[in-house]
C-alpha cells in the first residue's frame, strides 16, 4: 500500500472516531437539555441512543448495520442491568427482532433476487423489454422505467438500478451526453427508488414500517401493502416519465440495438434450467404472497419456499449465501428494536401528549409527518428517519396508526434531490453523464407529488 494511501485511511479512521465520539457528546448534551424529572432510567437510556443513533447515521461514523448491532446491543445492556437501570425491564422484545416475520420475508426476497442475478434471469427480461418497445426513444424510456419499477418491487432498489444502468450503458454510450441518455439515466433513478414502494420487500423502510404496525397488534399482508404502494408507485413513475419526455426527448432519432448482440450471447450461455427454476419459484412465491388471506400460511413460512427449493435445486451454492445482503436485515432488526423501545419505554407517548395541544387536523398532521420524511431521508437514511418517525408519529394520532405508518413508509421512497440521496441517484451519477443540477427536476417533483399522492391514496383507502 502507498503511503498517500495509508495517509488517506489515516485521516478516515481519525474522522470516523472524532465523529462517533461527537455523536456521543451531542447525544449526551442533547438527553440532559431536554429531560424532565419524571423520565425513568429507562427512558433516558434509550432518548440518549435515539440521539445517538441518529448522530451515527448522519455523520456515518460507522455503517448502518453496525449501528443496528450497537443498538440492539445497548439496550439489552442498559434496560435489562439492575445495576444501570432501577427497573430492569424484559429485554427478550428487543432481541426478537431478528425473528420477526418481517425479516423472513426480506430474506425470501433476496434469495430470489440474487438467483435472478446468477442466472441472468433479470438481464434477459431486459432485453427482452427493449424488443418490445421499440427503436423509438419515447417508448424505450417508458419500457425502461416501468421494467424498473417493477424490478425494483422485488430487488433492492440498488441492485436494479445497477443492473438496469449495466444493461442500458452500451446504448447510453453510443448516443452519448444528449437529452435521452440523460431521460434514461434519470428515469432508472427515479423508477428504481419509488418502484420500492410497491412491496413490503421493495425497500427497508416498508419491512420497517410493517415492522412496527405488526409490533404494535395492527398486521399488514403482502397484498395488503401492494394496495398502498403499487398505485402510488405506478402513478409517480407515469408522471416522471412523462416530464422527463417532455424535457429531454422533444426530438429524438430512432436508436440501434447492435450493442445488445453481444450480451445476448452471453445470456444464451446460461443454463435455461436453471432459470426456468427462478421463474417457477418466483411465481409461486408471489401468488403465494399475494393470497394469504386464503390459504392462511404466513408470509415467513411462505418464504422458505425460495430459500430451500433454490438451494435444494443449486441455483444458489454456499458462496451466493454468503454474499447476501445481511446488512440489510440487521440495519432493519436494530431499526424495530428501536422502535419498539421508543414506544414501550413510552418516551414517544410522552411528546407525542405535547405536540397533541397543537391546533392541527390529524390529515394536517400525517402531511407534515411525511412531508418531513422526505426532507430527512434527503441527508440521513431513509431507514433512520422510519424507525424514529413512525413511532412518534403512531403515538400522537392515536386510532390512525396504520395511516401514519404507511404514509411515512412510502414517503421515504420520494427522497431524490441530491446524487447521494439515494443509491440509485449515485449509481447514475458515477456514469459521468449527469450534472448535479439533472437531478433537480425529478427532485423537485418527487419531493412535492411524492408524500402528496401518498397520504392522500393512504388516507383514501381508509376513509
Amino acid at each position: 500500500m502507498s503511503e498517500p494511501t495509508v495517509s488517506v485511511e489515516k485521516k478516515k479512521r481519525r474522522r470516523s472516531i472524532l465523529s462517533f465520539l461527537g455523536s456521543a457528546v451531542v447525544a449526551l448534551a442533547l438527553t440532559f437539555l431536554i429531560k424532565e424529572p419524571q423520565f425513568t432510567d429507562s427512558q433516558l437510556y434509550v432518548l440518549f441512543l435515539m440521539f445517538f443513533a441518529i448522530g451515527l447515521w448522519i455523520t456515518e461514523a460507522i455503517p448502518p448495520f453496525a449501528v443496528s448491532l450497537f443498538i440492539i446491543a445497548y439496550l439489552v445492556f442498559t434496560l435489562g442491568n439492575p445495576n444501570l437501570n432501577s427497573a430492569p425491564e424484559k429485554i427478550d422484545r428487543y432481541v426478537n427482532t431478528f425473528s420477526s416475520s418481517i425479516i423472513w420475508l426480506l430474506l425470501g426476497g433476496f434469495f430470489m433476487a440474487t438467483a435472478m442475478t446468477k442466472t441472468k434471469l433479470d438481464q434477459q427480461l431486459l432485453r427482452g423489454t427493449l424488443k418490445l418497445s421499440g427503436t423509438k426513444p419515447r417508448n424505450i424510456l417508458v419500457a425502461i422505467m416501468f421494467t424498473t419499477m417493477t424490478a425494483s418491487m422485488l430487488m433492492s432498489n440498488t441492485a436494479t438500478a445497477a443492473m438496469v444502468v449495466a444493461a442500458i450503458m452500451p446504448l447510453v454510450t453510443s448516443i452519448g451526453k444528449t437529452g435521452f441518455s440523460k431521460a434514461l439515466l434519470l428515469g432508472v433513478s427515479i423508477a428504481a427508488t419509488v418502484g420500492g414502494m410497491g412491496t413490503i420487500i421493495g425497500t427497508p423502510p416498508n419491512a420497517i414500517a410493517a415492522g412496527i404496525l405488526e409490533n404494535s397488534g395492527h398486521k399488514i399482508d403482502f397484498l395488503s401493502w401492494m394496495k398502498y404502494g403499487m398505485p402510488v408507485a405506478t402513478a409517480l413513475t407515469a408522471i416522471s416519465c412523462f416530464v422527463l419526455l417532455k424535457v429531454f426527448v422533444k426530438k429524438a432519432a430512432p436508436v440501434s440495438f447492435e450493442f445488445m448482440n453481444k450480451q445476448t450471447n452471453e445470456i444464451t450461455k446460461e443454463p435455461t434450467t436453471q432459470r426456468r427454476i427462478v421463474m417457477v419459484v418466483i411465481i409461486v412465491t408471489v401468488l403465494f404472497w399475494l393470497t394469504t388471506s386464503v390459504h392462511g400460511i404466513t408470509v415467513a413460512a411462505i418464504s422458505a419456499i425460495p430459500i430451500v427449493v433454490l438451494t435444494l435445486t443449486g441455483v444458489l451454492d454456499n458462496a451466493d449465501i454468503k454474499k447476501l445482503p445481511w446488512d440489510t436485515l440487521l440495519l432493519v432488526a436494530g431499526g424495530l428494536s428501536l422502535g419498539e423501545a421508543l414506544q414501550s419505554t413510552g418516551i414517544m407517548n410522552h411528546y407525542a401528549n405535547q405536540l397533541r395541544t397543537l391546533d392541527v387536523t390529524t390529515t394536517a398532521f400525517i402531511f407534515i409527518l411525511s412531508y418531513a420524511t422526505m426532507i430527512f431521508s434527503n441527508i440521513m437514511s431513509n431507514s433512520a428517519t422510519a424507525t424514529v418517525l413512525i413511532p412518534l408519529g403512531m403515538a400522537i394520532l392515536i386510532g390512525f396508526e396504520s395511516q401514519v405508518a404507511l404514509a411515512i413508509g412510502l414517503a421515504t421512497s420520494t427522497a431524490l434531490f441530491l446524487p447521494v440521496s439515494t443509491p440509485p441517484n449515485a449509481i447514475v451519477y458515477s456514469t459521468g453523464m449527469l450534472e448535479q443540477k439533472d437531478f433537480r427536476i425529478g427532485g423537485v417533483l418527487i419531493a412535492i407529488l411524492g408524500p402528496l399522492l401518498a397520504v392522500l391514496w393512504v388516507l383514501f383507502l381508509n376513509r
